[in-house]
């Protein structure tokens, strides 16, 4: 089983809907023995970084991130999923992340580009990546954010997008992926990142 991490916040149901739709099953939970078990987790995200992390901590869902990470098992994360799993964003203030991954959360240039970055965008491949198998250069995929993450070890970058700047669009450490982009708003091609995640996650439990 796959499990979608309830925090309060985040599109929930558009992700368990995309994944019932390619023949995954999923739960959304918050309880840490539900998110240990599994053989994957997603983290999706919409709304401020400082909110998350509130209400991360607010649910007790550090300690499990942690572990499950620590564990090996693959994870997902999807835009506020992906930056809240850096040290710290400029969001409203200065915040702390996770610290999981090395590197800040900054604004994309507002004298340049129309805010927020909302609908289609290119992604061009900068490396090899499991969940991008049979996705093409400059795929077209679905955004909607204000903030990117600029990571300190440039070879965990998966993908970059340009909107105003060249921002790094997806991550790969390890058994961590994460995009910026929404992949469950991001029609076939969406689905077939979803899939290919799913295929990752039933091979570890096998």
């Amino acid at each position: 089983m796959i499990a979608i991490i309830d925090y309060g916040m985040g599109n929930l149901r558009s992700v368990e809907n995309a994944f019932k739709s390619i023949g995954y099953p999923v739960t959304i939970t918050r309880d840490p023995g539900k998110i240990l078990d599994s053989s994957g987790i997603i983290l999706p995200g919409v709304g401020a970084f400082r909110d998350c992390l509130k209400n991360l901590k607010t649910y007790g869902l550090f300690k499990p991130l942690y572990k499950f990470i620590e564990s090996k098992k693959p994870f997902l994360g999807i835009c506020l999923g992906l930056q809240v799993f850096f040290e710290e964003s400029e969001e409203f203030g200065r915040y702390k992340g996770l610290g999981i991954l090395k590197g800040r959360v900054v604004s994309l240039p507002q004298n340049r580009v129309k805010i927020p970055h909302m609908g289609w965008n290119t992604i061009k491949i900068r490396k090899k990546c499991p969940i991008f198998e049979g996705i093409k250069d400059f795929s077209y995929f679905y955004f909607v954010h204000s903030y990117y993450v600029i990571p300190e070890e440039e070879e965990i970058i998966a993908t970059t997008t340009d909107y105003g700047v060249e921002f790094t669009s997806s991550i790969w450490k390890d058994n961590i992926f994460a995009c910026q982009f929404h992949p469950e708003k991001s029609q076939k091609l969406g689905l077939k990142v979803l899939k290919k995640f799913g295929e990752i996650c039933q091979r570890n439990a096998g």
